[in-house]
């Protein structure tokens, strides 16, 4: 025996400990995927809203909280491929702002003062909570709903309170917390490369700008800004085509 390695071995575990944590999951995944078409409209959605300057606001508590501002990094930041950086928010990111509204207004107060302040209509205010009963999310939502936002949740089990109050919900069906935080960062992750999809179905092919006449003297590059002006482009026949514009 060496000293320091088998000298103090691990009480054995009962049969089947180590795995009961995976066979929840794998039940609640076989559920959980039939949320996909929400999740995929949910990212066409957004892409549009976010494309037109609209900004999404996320909140949670506690792990909620790490799923929300892991979606928020993906927009901001970039989920696989590079591709423009869009607005996101998470509202309980900003310690200052919440622990300042908790002592002045109660932790009820702490989102729904901050989409009051960032919400405008046309606006997306995404909630993740386990068990869907939270104060301070039904508030924000409430909030977010009277300014013209559009609410979008992520919660455990139906019913529940956060449920009934935003415009839509995608319920995990798990009894274990952990659970419905695993999945919620699955959703996360389907959102994101919904949204990806979208973003890149909406921008197109770039366009490729051919060659000039030789009697111009420009290159593609200098004869494509000079046909922004009609009266130049006259002067340079044929005009310069642009392909997959």
């Amino acid at each position: 025996m060496k000293p320091g390695i088998d000298a103090h071995p691990r009480t054995p575990q009962p049969a089947g400990t180590d795995d009961r944590h995976c066979d929840e999951l794998l039940t609640a995944l076989a559920a959980f995927r039939r949320s996909a078409p929400l999740l995929h409209r949910w990212g066409g959605t957004l892409a549009q809203a976010l494309g037109s300057g609209a900004r999404l606001l996320v909140a949670g508590n506690g792990g909620s909280a790490a799923q929300a501002q892991h979606l928020t990094a993906e927009l901001v930041g970039r989920y696989r491929d590079d591709r423009p950086a869009y607005s996101a928010l998470a509202l309980h990111a900003d310690t200052s702002s919440t622990t300042a509204i908790a002592n002045d207004y109660g932790v009820q107060e702490v989102f729904a003062r901050q989409v009051r302040a960032h919400g405008r209509a046309g606006d997306v205010l995404m909630l993740l909570s386990t068990s869907g009963a939270s104060a301070n999310l039904l508030a924000a939502a409430e909030q977010a709903r009277g300014a013209g936002m559009a609410v979008w949740a992520l919660t455990g089990p139906a019913p529940n309170p956060l449920e009934a109050v935003c415009d839509e919900a995608l319920c995990v069906d798990a009894p274990v917390s952990a659970t419905v935080q695993e999945l919620h960062l699955v959703a996360v992750h389907m959102l994101c490369e919904s949204f990806d999809r979208a973003v890149e179905l909406t921008a197109g092919p770039a366009a490729v700008v051919e060659a000039p006449p030789a009697d111009t003297g420009l290159t593609g590059t200098e004869a494509g800004r000079a046909c922004d002006t009609p009266r130049l482009c006259a002067i340079f026949a044929p005009p310069v085509r642009l392909m997959g514009a």
